[in-house]
């Protein structure tokens, strides 16, 4: 076995940095990745990352009380900073500061500015980062989105993509704080957004309206776009209802459909038949172009992984210029309808 051989088979050590229902998501899936191990737990309470660790973690798995103890483990290669959007860029400095390469929770930060300084950071200090924005690294996504540019389906027209669910949480809850960058688009709504922008381009133009909460958050959007091509897109978000999470692209072939394009298992393309008439033809699925694993974090991690053993700095699923391009879309739609962070 030569060197890159051995390179590529290593496994990656992965450290947790906060330990909240998302980090046990990513850390469920995280176990059925071959060559990442969680070697690291960091939480504010060392019980809390003891229990995490019991859970999620293996029997060499250490539980750190603090983040600086998570953060000064040697076994840990890469963070995955979990913690509340508006702490990301404090902790994603402090583990590139470490050292270390980050995974970091999306959005990236409540601002474009945040977002951009942890850009600069990570090259700074030549450390990989990563949004987790697993959508982008789902491989239903993947070829959905590689068959469109092919033309394979036809030319897009109208998608339509809504993600949300009740959020009864006390206010101090990381969902309803503002200074936590709570809020139905910052949650919900990336991922509309993002799955529009991997499939149909980089938006021209945005357009939103929105329902605001006492202490000034988005509770529920509505997003409408132009996109290249001259598709348009409708993208909702909602904190107070039960959506379908469903999506939809139409285009002048046929139909595009996901029952859950959040966690999708697969993707229905239902073409018309040729001649003008609405006769619909057979149905077929479209397949991925690789397993999913879990339900769909671990593909996610799979993608670190490849990056770390290739040397990148960062991933060409979710390069530094789309996140920031989301977030300028993001910051853009949430002034516009009066929501701003502090």
């Amino acid at each position: 076995m030569d060197h890159d051989d051995e390179t590529d088979a290593r496994t990656i050590g992965w450290g947790v940095l906060a330990t909240g229902k998302i980090a046990r998501k990513l850390s469920t899936d995280l176990a059925l990745v071959p060559g990442a191990e969680l070697v690291a737990v960091g939480s504010r309470t060392l019980a809390s990352a003891e229990a995490f660790a019991a859970t999620y973690g293996g029997a060499a798995t250490r539980a750190h009380g603090s983040y600086e103890e998570l953060l000064a483990d040697p076994a840990v290669e890469v963070v995955y900073v979990a913690s509340p959007h508006a702490l990301h860029l404090e902790h994603a400095r402090a583990a590139f500061e470490a050292g270390k390469h980050v995974l970091c929770e999306k959005p990236l930060a409540t601002s474009v500015a945040d977002a951009e300084e942890m850009v600069a950071l990570a090259r700074r200090h030549d450390r990989f980062l990563m949004e987790a924005m697993w959508t982008a690294c789902h491989p239903v996504v993947r070829a959905l989105a590689e068959g469109l540019r092919s033309g394979r389906y036809g030319a897009p027209r109208q998608l339509h993509a809504e993600l949300g669910f009740v959020v009864d949480a006390d206010p101090d809850d990381r969902l309803l704080d503002p200074a936590l960058g709570a809020g139905a688009l910052l949650d919900m709504g990336i991922y509309p957004l993002t799955f529009a922008h991997l499939v149909l381009g980089e938006a021209e133009s945005l357009a939103a309206t929105a329902v605001l909460s006492e202490s000034g958050i988005d509770l529920d959007i509505a997003v409408a776009g132009h996109y290249p091509g001259g598709a348009l897109a409708t993208m909702t978000a909602s904190m107070t209802s039960q959506s379908s999470r469903a999506a939809t692209i139409a285009t002048n072939r046929g139909r595009i459909d996901l029952a859950d394009f959040h966690h999708p298992t697969r993707a229905t393309w239902t073409p018309y038949a040729d001649g003008g008439d609405d006769t619909l033809a057979a149905a077929g699925e479209i397949e991925g172009v690789e397993p999913v694993i879990g339900v769909g974090y671990g593909n996610e991690v799979a993608e670190v992984g490849r990056c770390l053993r290739a040397g990148l700095r960062e991933s060409p699923l979710v390069p530094h210029a789309q996140t920031l391009t989301l977030m300028r879309q993001m910051e853009a739609v949430l002034a516009s309808v009066g929501v701003t962070y502090g």
